[in-house]
């Protein structure tokens, strides 16, 4: 059996990655920061027109009907550029969503596919109701064990309290705007808002939401493989070209070995991933994919490590392109669950594959 990726999935990397480059991602990420989506939008645009939002969209909406595999691909290439806004919520679990609800997906999977709908979502978890870019998306839903609905942003008088807000983001330096009830997290690019529920879409919907959540959960480890790659890339680059005592300082056995253990983690978590992607439709995608998000999770932290070590203090700024994946890794480790959910995810996984065995 070969696991390795196609030819037509390296090409479409690679293409993907080509127009990124030259796309000036990390100013776009700066501009939407300061709420000027127009460059970060252009930038999905050009993803939109490759095919990224409409990857697992069957054909009769639009779409490319392709597999798990080939959206880990493309998501791998945008969390390697840090490309802002929902592309996680509109390019896998916006889609997944749709798919099983036929009148939804008559409405908007075509514009979806196409691009020409960005959309986000929020799922109802233990009174969590958050929502990513709610105020710069087409599409807002919100998604619950008992129903899938449309969404608004939550006005400031009805949105939590500061407290309460960042505690539910599971995202750590949240404070509030003073024009929209919003919670910006550590990463400074991703704005989230709490989301109300509107127009009722599909009432006992749970298994196709818990689908959508965990394709959510896959495409968030692609990104921090990309991310922790990319890390790894400007450090390694950065370790060439710097000089202290008159050497450079990648020539200090120090440096190597940080570096040599930030491939190895990746590399590792690699095939995490995309076995993960390959068992979405079988009784072993939860624990696969939280598995593959703590382990993706744990190599892009250790790159952030690394990374601002070699770097010093320059990687603490804001200046500094790195300091926009070391935010976004941050962010992105419990966008989707923290550690300590999906491990205990693969422990209850594990024991009651070790209880059918006793049987």
């Amino acid at each position: 059996m070969r696991f390795a990726l196609s030819t037509e999935q390296l090409d479409f990397a690679a293409e993907l990655r080509k127009i990124l480059d030259a796309g000036q991602v990390p100013a776009a990420v700066r501009a939407w920061s300061e709420s000027d989506t127009a460059r970060g939008r252009a930038i999905l645009r050009q993803v939109a027109d490759m095919g990224v939002f409409g990857l697992i969209v069957d054909e009769e909406h639009g779409g490319a009907d392709a597999t798990a595999v080939d959206l880990v691909v493309a998501l791998v290439e945008l969390g390697r550029a840090a490309v802002p806004g929902p592309v996680i919520e509109s390019a896998a679990v916006i889609p997944a969503l749709l798919r099983q609800l036929p009148d939804a997906a008559e409405r908007w999977l075509p514009t979806v596919a196409s691009g020409e709908l960005l959309g986000t979502i929020a799922f109802e978890h233990g009174g969590r109701t958050v929502a990513l870019d709610a105020d710069t998306a087409d599409l807002v839903l919100v998604a619950g064990s008992a129903h899938v609905s449309t969404g608004r942003p939550a006005r400031p008088d009805e949105a939590p309290t500061q407290a309460a807000a960042a505690e539910r983001s599971g995202e750590h330096g949240a404070r509030r705007f003073e024009s929209a009830a919003a919670i910006a997290s550590i990463d400074p690019a991703r704005k989230l808002f709490a989301a109300l529920r509107d127009e009722v879409l599909a009432e006992a919907a749970e298994d196709a939401v818990d689908f959508a959540f965990d394709l959510g959960v896959l495409a968030c480890a692609a990104q921090l493989l990309g991310a922790g790659r990319a890390i790894l890339d400007q450090t390694t680059a950065y370790a060439k070209q710097r000089k202290q005592f008159g050497r450079f300082i990648g020539e200090f056995q120090a440096v190597k070995q940080q570096l040599a253990d930030v491939r190895i983690a990746l590399d590792l978590a690699e095939p995490l991933l995309y076995r993960a992607a390959l068992t979405l439709d079988s009784t072993d995608r939860a624990r696969d994919v939280s598995a593959a998000l703590v382990a993706c999770g744990d190599a892009a932290h250790r790159a952030s490590r690394a990374g601002l070590q070699v770097h010093g203090a320059i990687g603490y700024t804001a200046e500094c392109d790195l300091s926009l994946w070391l935010t976004r890794v941050a962010a992105l480790r419990t966008a989707w669950g923290t550690a300590d959910f999906h491990r205990a995810r693969i422990a209850t996984a594990l024991r009651t594959e070790e209880s059918h065995v006793i049987e």
